[in-house]
């Protein structure tokens, strides 16, 4: 149907409705005249007559009828369309893709996420579990979390943590044959449970830090894992030293499960942040897991 045709279509349907040229032109925005000129055009195309005009009202003809009974529900249905599609704009919907390492899946965005998703329920969470510094645009990920130093300059980052802490740890079993080490230096002399990193297959260091005095020294042992929740039960099995994030083994120290070394080596280090590339790009949905996720203190 060409454009002229379609706009003529539409104004004939408005000119039945309102039972009147001058109504359905105050409606429109145009003038009765330039109304009533699209409609005998209409008429002209068509080779038959719609309406049947007096000095007092309209009537739709024969063929007037059918085509109004044809078309007029058509046009509400785009209305309702479009009107559905403008309403995406103030109503969050969507998958957001996160990536993220499992530490920071675990503890900050399950914990906080389920509280607010529920609300939302035409938005649709996926985390993805990455120890890789992924790129989140040629990955095709909305967003990412990283602790803060690591996130780049050209990213929008928002803080979703305090600051955190690792902690060094072995079971009261694995102590019994083992001495108790008091600086990193005799880290060297225990099994030490590693992860292993995907990026070039490295391991994670164990960076230690006492009032910005650094450490670094290589870890050597029997186990080696690529999580650390692994990590944290084969320590708990006694199968060596784990260096975790905190919080994983707090309740397990409380308990004497477990016993902490090296404290003083283990400095808060930035919390974690979600990153994302530009606010310009950002939709209702990402909008409502920024703020689920922003860190209040």
């Amino acid at each position: 149907m060409a454009l002229e045709t379609f706009s003529d279509v539409l104004a004939f349907v408005h000119v039945v409705r309102e039972g009147s040229f001058t109504r359905a032109s105050a409606l429109l925005g145009v003038s009765p005249s330039a109304l009533s000129h699209a409609v005998r055009g209409l008429e002209t195309r068509l080779g038959v007559r719609l309406l049947t005009r007096t000095t007092r009202n309209i009537a739709t003809t024969e063929a007037g009828e059918r085509l109004f009974n044809s078309v007029a529900p058509r046009f509400d249905d785009i209305d309702a369309e479009v009107a559905a599609v403008k309403d995406l704009r103030d109503k969050p919907v969507g998958t957001i893709r996160i990536t993220s390492a499992e530490h920071a899946a675990t503890s900050v965005l399950w914990p906080k996420l389920s509280r607010v998703m529920r609300d939302y329920p035409d938005i649709n969470v996926e985390i993805s579990i990455d120890y890789t510094m992924a790129d989140i645009v040629s990955q095709r990920f909305d967003a990412g979390v990283r602790v803060g130093d690591q996130v780049a300059k050209d990213m929008i980052a928002v803080r979703i943590s305090p600051d955190l802490r690792m902690a060094v740890v072995g079971a009261p079993e694995y102590f019994a044959a083992r001495s108790t080490p008091r600086s990193p230096q005799e880290l060297t002399r225990h099994d030490c449970i590693r992860l292993r990193l995907p990026t070039h297959g490295g391991f994670l260091p164990w960076d230690l830090d006492r009032d910005g005095e650094e450490a670094k020294y290589p870890v050597s042992g029997q186990w080696v894992f690529n999580n650390s929740s692994s990590i944290a039960r084969a320590a708990l099995a006694g199968c060596g030293l784990a260096y975790v994030p905190e919080d994983m083994v707090l309740e397990d120290i409380a308990a004497g499960r477990l016993m902490r070394v090296l404290q003083d080596w283990c400095s808060p280090y930035p919390g974690y942040h979600l990153y994302y590339p530009s606010r310009r790009q950002s939709s209702g949905a990402l909008a409502v897991i920024v703020e689920a996720l922003r860190h209040r203190a």
